[in-house]
């Protein structure tokens, strides 16, 4: 998929023509153009083409018409149905003799988590067949709002929406969803975190929706309990909504929390492992002093940086023990525990368990 930025002249009538021209041509550089996508309101286009490399695609949109592409990204066509409804052109919308497709890739993209905490490893039947139910609940509750699941692991979603007041909205349902659940389940402990930010499917990065999915996880990663949305998501909200967003349940990021927080992580994602990891580093990446720094992560995790990092390492430890790659030993060290009895105390505090006796139950 290529990304186009064009003019503030560009018109969806002048796209259609474009695609036309690369149809002709095609088949020279072995491409098969299948669809495309305009935004008119941000001026960005993008382009679905089988091809044999990204310097085709370049060599085919010069010679059709000259307007090349500023980035090209490799996807799964099955990933970007997922994500944007569709991988072929629709039908006709108008009565005229172009197909004038004016549909943008623009998209709210959300995270939602469930964690248990404390959590038995083998849970009983009836819990099972409660979260089951619960987890379907989620599934019928985002059709209706024109969600598509992109991808589901157990009770963690991503889901793409085309609108954004659909999104925010099925996020407030599937919180009372959850209440429901968890006061059946007996369970004040199990805690729910949605994130949802909005983007487009091609930006610098190398991944398909990169930017978007990367800050809605985080944001559902940092969020004690509840839902977090992006400055971009509040403000579209508000510019398609007379009703204000509800206060308590939601918990809005500023532009300067977002860049904050994706210095951050990137930081954190590349370093956790390290047992000697310091937080001196942090504050050089991140250009603030320590009281700043703890100032930061306390305001926008409810953790202080130390806590907040153990929780980072402990989550991805859990997912290691669940994976079976190896003993508590081995992945308290590749989690960067100091020693695998840190460790256990740690997990033990958090889960109510000890690594051990989880691996056991499973």
């Amino acid at each position: 998929m290529d990304r186009h930025d064009v003019s503030e002249t560009v018109t969806a009538e002048n796209l259609a023509q474009l695609h036309q021209e690369d149809l002709k041509i095609q088949h020279q550089f072995k491409c098969r153009g299948f669809t495309y996508w305009f935004d008119g309101k941000r001026k960005t286009a993008f382009c679905l083409i089988e091809a044999p490399d990204a310097k085709a695609i370049y060599e085919m949109h010069k010679l059709a018409h000259g307007q090349v592409p500023h980035t090209v990204i490799e996807v799964e066509p099955s990933i970007v149905e997922s994500f944007l409804g569709r991988i072929e052109d629709p039908e006709k919308a108008q009565n005229t003799s172009l197909n004038i497709i004016n549909d943008p890739a623009f998209r709210a993209i959300m995270a939602i988590s469930l964690d248990f905490l404390p959590f038995t490893p083998n849970e009983s039947s009836p819990f099972k067949s409660s979260l089951q139910e619960y987890n379907q609940a989620v599934l019928k509750l985002l059709i209706e709002y024109e969600g598509s699941a992109v991808k589901q692991t157990g009770s963690h979603f991503l889901v793409s929406f085309k609108s954004v007041s659909n999104a925010v909205h099925a996020a407030l349902d599937i919180r009372q969803l959850f209440n429901q659940f968890r006061e059946n389940s007996n369970n004040d402990k199990l805690l729910l975190k949605i994130g949802l930010s909005t983007g487009v499917p091609v930006t610098e990065k190398k991944a398909f929706f990169e930017d978007a999915v990367k800050l809605a996880e985080r944001m559902c990663l940092i969020v004690n309990e509840g839902i977090a949305i992006s400055s971009e998501v509040k403000e579209l909200y508000s510019s398609e909504n007379l009703n204000a967003l509800p206060q308590g349940e939601i918990s809005f990021l500023t532009q300067a929390d977002e860049k904050f927080l994706t210095t951050l992580m990137e930081c954190i994602e590349s370093s956790w492992r390290d047992s000697n990891l310091n937080l001196d580093d942090f504050c050089k990446t991140l250009g603030c002093s320590k009281s700043q720094l703890y100032r930061k992560i306390t305001l926008l995790t409810g953790k202080s940086p130390n806590e907040f990092i153990r929780d980072y390492r402990l989550i991805n430890a859990l997912a290691l023990l669940n994976k079976n790659t190896g003993n508590v030993s081995e992945i308290a060290y590749e989690t960067g525990f100091s020693s695998p009895s840190y460790f256990s105390k740690c997990f033990q505090k958090r889960y109510d368990h000890l690594p051990s006796d989880y691996l056991t139950a499973k």
